[in-house]
């Protein structure tokens, strides 16, 4: 049945509104750290995966970092394996690791590799720990109360942070026309796993590639207020400043941490976007309103 022609109006001024936004990024990297409702809920997901299947055909370079907690903790639920936490950090010993990387690595990676396949992409899943993509140093936490005459170190396991990312694994893909799916697992010199936060390892992605922007999918619409309105259009010194006055605290403050180092060497712009809206990454990069929150560098220019 053809559009009324309202409709088809409608069609033309989002394709048009589009348009010099696909000709700014064409051959441009885009990095995505995928997670949250739009990881579960079917509708979404492919969402998601006709979204990165239309930026390469348009000409932009997707690449896709996932997280997994839910999928994790479900399994060793299963398992009957206590989880721990520390500073929201999921404590991962041995036997830990090994689910963590049966779910990431196996399940959850090749999920979406095939999600991506199945709306006519071509992509490839990789952790890490392939050609030691994703060079990781363990990480401690330390914690400490007035009460101590100097902080506690405590242990958390396999819990790494990214030390180094080798470029050459993605940029082989990429210009094979592949879409990467990367799976945050990394590896030091010694050849131990390491569980990494998905946040951090997209960052750190993005700034081996000199990615044009930094895309990270939430479950909240974007940075918000004081009055819960979403912030966008931030520049390194105001999100400083959102942070010193209190404005963003709490589970936000890691996530923020990543977009802002990103951006300081060298990101053009990171995006915190709702996950829960249907083609959330498209609408932030082709239209004027977006559906999240933009930090760049510097003020940008209108």
């Amino acid at each position: 049945m053809p559009l009324s022609r309202d409709a088809a109006l409608n069609v033309a001024k989002v394709l048009s509104e589009a348009m010099p936004y696909i000709q700014n990024y064409v051959g441009k990297t885009i990095v995505v750290k995928y997670g949250g409702n739009a990881m579960v809920d079917e509708e979404l997901k492919n969402a998601f995966a006709r979204d990165i299947v239309m930026l390469k055909l348009v000409g932009i370079n997707p690449v896709v970092v996932h997280g997994g907690g839910p999928q994790i903790g479900d399994l060793l639920d299963k398992l009957k394996i206590e989880s721990h936490f520390v500073n929201g950090m999921r404590v991962t010993d041995s036997a830990t690791m090994d689910v963590v990387e049966m779910v990431l690595g196996g399940q959850v990676n090749k999920d979406i590799v095939n999600l991506i396949n199945n709306n006519g992409g071509r992509a490839i899943g990789v952790t890490g720990k392939d050609a030691r993509l994703i060079m990781a140093k363990k990480m401690t936490v330390t914690h400490k109360t007035p009460e101590m005459s100097a902080p506690e170190i405590i242990d958390i396991g396999h819990v790494g942070s990214v030390e180094r990312i080798d470029r050459k694994l993605l940029d082989l893909l990429v210009e094979s026309d592949i879409i990467p799916v990367i799976a945050p697992i990394g590896v030091d010199s010694e050849g131990q796993s390491y569980n990494i936060n998905a946040d951090l390892v997209a960052g750190k992605v993005a700034e081996a590639l000199d990615a044009e922007k930094l895309l990270l999918l939430t479950n909240i619409a974007g940075l918000l207020d004081k009055q819960g309105k979403v912030l966008t259009g931030l520049t390194l010194a105001d999100v400083d400043a959102l942070i010193a006055d209190g404005t963003i605290t709490g589970g936000m403050l890691p996530k923020i941490d990543c977009a802002l180092e990103a951006v300081r060497n060298g990101v053009k712009r990171a995006h915190i976007i709702d996950g829960r809206v249907a083609h959330a990454t498209m609408l932030e990069l082709f239209t004027n309103e977006g559906v999240g929150t933009l930090i760049t560098k510097e003020k940008l220019q209108d």
